[in-house]
């Protein structure tokens, strides 16, 4: 009978106590929603009764419980990927053509209001865009001209994007898959045109290998002419000094039989001439040439005779 107020008082503070418990979370929970940090590359676009407040941070940002709210925008460059897309070029070839684009937000209260859902809408449009773009260029201008369908892609997806406050910054074309036969084709035209440089430059060596060889042999038959050129030259002046030699030895000996003959006195002339006329005798000719001196000697050995001759006389007596 006293212990049934006591467990119904503590009762009734129980109750209180999660009664409090239960509204510091509410209150907890309200100012956790209301206030917000921002980082540097988002934005939080404020809607007030539905209307716009502007977009906020970066930093804390306080909202008004149950009256604001809050849309996250991130203002980093993003990447988005389109698959595989069939489309129908200018001379109509089916191609399979997938590509990467990227975007960035400029503009975060535009990006929320002017569009529900920017990056399906997005897609979607840079699908069409693609085929539209493909569409109107030439298989072999699609699969050499890839900058200039990047530049045209990336336009025209940013002329659409720019209401939205989203800037279209770059368009990469990652693969294109032709048919299957054009595939086969261009394999064949590949072969060709490889083994066609294969000849070209082949041809290219062989003539750019004469035209050395011939080069070379004009440079050693130059060398070879100015080798023999510079050989006679020589050869010639080696004789011309020969000769020089041989003149100044003929001269030397010439002025030392002259200055030796100026030495030698008639009679011992007389005498060599007789040893030449001897020689001539024992010889089986039968003419005999005198030279003009010879006379004038045999002049002089007759005088020199007889004034022997007239001496012994008048020893005798």
């Amino acid at each position: 009978m006293f212990y049934t107020p006591v467990f119904a008082g503590s009762g009734a503070a129980l109750g209180f106590l999660c009664f409090i418990g239960v509204l510091a979370l509410i209150v907890l929970a309200i100012i956790a929603s209301a206030v917000k940090i921002v980082p540097e590359y988002k934005r939080l676009v404020v809607f007030r009764l539905g209307r716009v407040v502007g977009a906020k941070g970066p930093g804390l940002v306080l909202l008004i419980p149950f009256v604001d709210r809050g849309v996250w925008v991130d203002l980093r460059e993003q990447v988005r990927e389109i698959p595989h897309q069939t489309c129908i070029t200018k001379d109509n070839a089916a191609i399979a053509v997938d590509f990467i684009w990227y975007y960035k937000v400029l503009d975060a209260e535009q990006s929320v209001i002017q569009v529900g859902n920017f990056e399906a809408a997005a897609q979607g449009m840079a699908t069409t865009t693609l085929r539209a773009v493909i569409g109107g260029i030439l298989l072999d201008d699609v699969l050499s001209e890839r900058e200039h369908i990047n530049n045209m892609l990336r336009a025209r997806l940013d002329e659409v994007t720019e209401r939205w406050g989203v800037k279209v910054t770059n368009v990469e074309i990652r693969e294109i898959v032709p048919p299957k036969k054009i595939q086969e084709a261009m394999d064949r035209q590949m072969s060709a045109e490889r083994e066609r440089r294969a000849v070209v430059t082949e041809s290219q060596g062989k003539r750019e290998a004469a035209i050395n060889v011939a080069e070379g042999e004009k440079q050693a038959a130059i060398l070879r002419a100015e080798g023999e050129k510079q050989s006679a030259i020589l050869k010639a002046e080696g004789e011309k000094q020969a000769q020089l030699l041989r003149a100044e030895g003929f001269a030397a000996a010439l002025k030392r039989i002259y200055s030796v003959a100026q030495t030698i006195d008639p009679k011992t002339m007389t005498l060599q001439y007789f040893e030449t006329l001897k020689t001539m005798g024992s010889s089986p000719s039968t003419k005999f040439i005198f030279p003009m001196e010879f006379t004038g000697l045999l002049g002089d050995f007759m005088k020199l005779r007889e004034t022997g001759e007239s001496e012994e006389q008048p020893r005798q007596d």
